[in-house]
């Protein structure tokens, strides 16, 4: 029998997956992403970690920190282990790249406990570009996507409006048809790196109401005028530059059409299980940062002359983080190895609901968690700088996990309906 892998990481109880302690065994993990997490790690610790308190003081990931990450070989893999983007890119591919790749590269990105930094430096690209990939032309795909992969351009997802969130198929912005191309006109609102971005994949009405109105367009900041783009100044995730983005009968060539007319609703429905997925990721590990956090400074905070270790009250609190954090995370690796196996259009309608609920699940523990770090931390908690800055940002951070990407209360019904209707 192995001796299972070799320790990893400071040792912190719960402070890491239980693949990274000393004998522990897993059937999803090799050698190549053991290999691979060293690699993501070196990357965050030389490259994000010195520099997340300056990144949430100016909002914004400078432009050199894509590249690095792509430079790295990281940044291709957020787009999704099956789309093709280390073919499109001269980049150092992990070996049987997988979903697993990816959730090691998120969960050890997420280390820096700054929803922000990772929204800014990742989640435009993990959650914009898969649309071009999964459905644009071929020239699309070669004239968009190489950019983006390397860190050179920035592209944003569009769908959420001043009236339309969890309810896509409510959107209002139109697409005109006008010769050979589309005239569009409207507002979308909450967008992740709008106001840094060069491409908008952008949902638009070009027919009916409802979800087989809908189609989506590649908008394109340098060559197509009429596009006015606003920072947001909300509760949490500063660097990600939350974008109020309004489009002025701004002309699009229907060469831009993101797969078919109307039928932009399956495009964005086929995106929504990976974007979830990657949210429970990043949230999860927020989570146990608050734990590690928490576990460390109560073994060195005293009071009424004991550790607060020492207390049973505190105690308690780190096992009840724990036992949520550890079992949000066997969750997701069931969902992750389904993804490695699935066929696409199979995992997109029988994963539905179950990412759904473990997306809002993991809100809630992420929720949970960062207010008994706060309590844990005391004062320390509740203040921008020191000793608990991490637990502080990341108090701030829950509502851009609980709400984007389908509010906790709409994935919870989601989950329940989907879940009906299978067994009917």
């Amino acid at each position: 029998m192995s001796s299972g892998f070799s320790g990893y990481g400071a040792g912190t109880p719960y402070g890491d997956p239980n693949w990274y302690i000393e004998g522990y065994h897993s059937k999803f993990y090799t050698q190549t992403h053991v290999d691979w997490r060293d690699r993501c790690r070196k990357y965050v610790e030389e490259h994000v970690m010195p520099n997340v308190s300056e990144w949430e003081v100016n909002k914004k990931v400078p432009a050199d920190a894509y590249v690095k990450c792509y430079e790295a070989g990281l940044l291709p893999c957020v787009v999704g282990a099956q789309s093709g983007a280390y073919d499109l890119v001269p980049a150092d591919a992990p070996k049987d790249l997988d979903y697993f790749h990816e959730l090691v590269f998120i969960d050890e990105l997420a280390r820096c406990a700054s929803g922000g930094v990772l929204w800014g430096l990742i989640e435009g690209l993990q959650i914009g570009l898969p649309p071009i990939l999964n459905f644009g032309s071929e020239e699309m795909k070669k004239r968009v996507a190489p950019a983006c992969l390397m860190g050179q351009k920035i592209i944003c997802l569009n769908i959420t409006e001043p009236t339309a969130g969890s309810d896509v198929a409510a959107l209002k912005t139109t697409a005109k048809r006008d010769g050979d191309h589309f005239i569009v006109n409207g507002q979308k609102k909450w967008i992740t790196n709008g106001i840094f971005a060069d491409y908008f994949t952008v949902s638009v009405r070009t027919g009916d109401p409802g979800m087989r109105g809908i189609s989506m367009l590649l908008i394109e900041r340098a060559t197509m005028p009429g596009i006015t783009t606003k920072r947001m100044d909300c509760q949490g995730v500063w660097p990600s530059g939350t974008t109020f983005v309004e489009f002025d009968n701004v002309r699009v060539p229907v060469s831009n059409l993101i797969g078919k007319e109307n039928e932009g609703f399956k495009v964005i429905m086929k995106n929504f299980n990976h974007e979830r997925w990657g949210f429970v990721v990043q949230a999860n590990r927020f989570s146990r940062c608050l734990l590690e956090d928490s576990w460390n400074y109560a073994g060195k905070r005293s009071t009424f002359g004991k550790k607060l270790l020492e207390h049973p009250v505190i105690r308690w609190k780190l096992a009840e983080m724990a036992r949520q954090v550890e079992a949000t995370h066997a969750w997701l690796e069931n969902m992750t190895l389904q993804l490695n196996n699935m066929p696409k259009d199979e995992a997109m309608t029988l994963l539905g609901g179950p990412i759904a609920l473990m997306k809002a699940h993991s809100s809630k523990v992420f929720e949970y968690c960062a207010r008994e770090a706060r309590q844990i931390f005391g004062g320390n908690g509740y203040t921008r700088t020191g000793l608990g800055e991490r637990v502080e940002r990341l108090y701030r951070d829950v509502g851009a996990y609980a709400i984007p990407g389908g509010s906790e209360e709409i994935l919870l019904d989601l989950s329940v309906r989907q879940a009906t209707k299978a067994k009917l």
